[in-house]
């Protein structure tokens, strides 16, 4: 089974660290070690992975810096986090298995240059603030700014969706010899493609990629790991309630009434929605879960309609 295991960039970036070298390499070796199984298991495996804590505080040391050193614009910031990134988490595989093949792609990616993505800055990147001192930011570097899932407010960027992978052929190679890939780090560069591929300032959604990646490379399966074990209805109130299985149906009317925030949860139930309707399988989980999820023990599956209805955790 060729698997593609979507990270969030605070899978390696925890909430109330500093996201040290040290901290995101030790974060790093729990998702390594859940990998590097499934590769041991006989699986192909494809690795993305968020990048927005890494980006924003890059953007912050660019802008630091300017002074001394001329800035990059955020498509360079993001190839930059691609390779940082990359090279962390095959340091945490060849920690925990260093028999397993790696490869780190910097990976292209193809958006519309016209997309109203453009327009509406949306994506939050880099750490949280309070609201006056994010708009003071705003007011002195240009940014634009906003709430991110009530923990505080974030600098928000373009998010383009993506159209196609320009290195999906070089990662599906490499994953058909045995390798473990690490690929469309961040959502991708992104790139506009009419002719020589041109790199445009935004932050593509991480989750939208790897379902595009996971459609072009040929995956059984899209595992999306995230902060919490299962996805839940009502979170964070007194009626919150885990889901062990979502059919395609079910996720696409909960999105259509807001039950999963576009910041938060909502563009991966919306990437296995879209993965599942072609009769493969989604799983959401947490980093500690990944086995267990994979063996049908945890996590929420997000399933064609015809292997319904949607089940509780507690009823699963």
């Amino acid at each position: 089974m060729r698997i593609l295991v979507a990270l969030g960039g605070n899978a390696l970036a925890r909430e109330g660290q500093r996201g040290t070298w040290q901290e995101q390499l030790d974060n790093a070796r729990t998702v390594a070690r859940a990998v590097a199984d499934l590769h041991a298991r006989g699986h192909e495996v494809i690795v993305t992975h968020g990048n927005g804590p890494q980006v924003g505080s890059l953007a912050i040391q660019q802008r630091g810096s300017m002074r001394e050193v001329p800035a990059l614009p955020l498509d360079a910031l993001v190839a930059m986090t691609q390779g940082l990134l990359g090279y962390l988490f095959q340091q945490a595989i060849a920690e925990v298995a260093p028999h397993v093949p790696t490869a780190a792609i910097v990976t292209r990616v193809r958006v519309d240059p016209a997309d109203p993505a453009f327009a509406n800055p949306a994506k939050p990147i880099g750490p949280y603030y309070g609201e006056a001192e994010a708009l003071k930011r705003a007011h002195a570097d240009g940014w634009t700014v906003g709430p991110d899932s009530g923990r505080g407010w974030r600098r928000l960027v373009p998010s383009p969706r993506p159209l196609e992978i320009l290195e999906c052929d070089r990662i599906r190679m490499l994953a058909d010899r045995g390798t473990l890939v690490i690929a469309g780090g961040g959502g991708g560069v992104p790139v506009a493609a009419n002719g020589a591929p041109r790199g445009v300032e935004a932050v593509i959604d991480k989750d939208r990629t790897s379902l595009v990646l996971a459609d072009a490379a040929g995956c059984d399966t899209l595992l999306m790991v995230t902060g919490v074990d299962r996805v839940a209805l009502d979170f964070g109130t007194r009626w919150q309630r885990e889901l062990a299985r979502l059919t395609v149906a079910q996720a696409v009317r909960h999105l259509r009434e807001g039950e999963f925030p576009p910041g938060s949860m909502g563009p991966k139930v919306e990437a296995g929605a879209a993965f599942a309707r072609d009769g493969k399988r989604a799983i959401i989980t947490s980093p500690e879960r990944i086995a267990e999820a994979i063996a049908g023990n945890s996590g929420t599956w997000i399933v064609p309609d015809t292997e319904g209805p949607s089940a509780l955790a507690w009823a699963a």
